[in-house]
């Protein structure tokens, strides 16, 4: 199982870096991380897209038309449109997920920036996203790139990974080190 999910992930990111030399030479990287930045976004919101995007029952075909449809609807650029039509042609919309996060840390390292991601209760709003972003900077040595969660599970507080290093300021594990505390004493 663990040789697929790393074959899968290898597959993603081919996928991804396909996709990130087009937009490069192309000139369009921005205009592209936005469309697929708005179909994350689409996709964290829309349990129904979710379904259409890993379903192995409907054919090659129907997803084409349905996220053809979606994207067109959501204004993205013809590249991503293509992009994604090839995706579902070859039966790998199921990468999706996996693709556009590795096309965002492609862009990150093309920036310069490196990758945070940051698990919150609830949505941060723009101006904690911010001081979050500032106060990462500090810490790494220089830009953040962040793709921001939410897990209401945590209950509160943040868990930001960068790289290797996770800091978890999480109720959830600050209850769960106090229950283990308890249990010592």
């Amino acid at each position: 199982m663990a040789a697929q999910s790393t074959g899968l992930s290898e597959l993603a990111k081919r996928y991804a870096t396909a996709l990130f030399e087009l937009a490069l030479e192309r000139g369009q990287l921005d205009a592209v991380a936005n469309d697929l930045s708005g179909l994350e976004i689409l996709l964290n919101e829309s349990a129904d897209l979710v379904r259409l995007v890993r379903s192995p029952l409907l054919s090659r075909a129907d997803q084409g038309k349905a996220m053809a449809a979606v994207l067109q609807r959501a204004g993205t650029s013809e590249l991503v449109r293509s992009f994604i039509g090839l995706m579902a042609q070859n039966r790998r919309l199921f990468l999706l997920d996996s693709t556009l996060e590795a096309f965002r840390v492609k862009l990150a390292e093309h920036r310069g920036e490196v990758s945070a991601e940051v698990t919150s209760a609830t949505a941060l709003r723009p101006e904690h996203l911010n001081a979050v972003k500032e106060a990462l900077r500090a810490v790494a040595g220089r830009d953040v790139a962040i793709d921001s969660k939410v897990d209401p599970a945590i209950i509160g507080g943040l868990v930001v990974k960068i790289g290797s290093r996770m800091f978890d300021n999480s109720i959830r594990t600050k209850l769960q080190n106090l229950e283990l505390a308890m249990k010592g004493a």
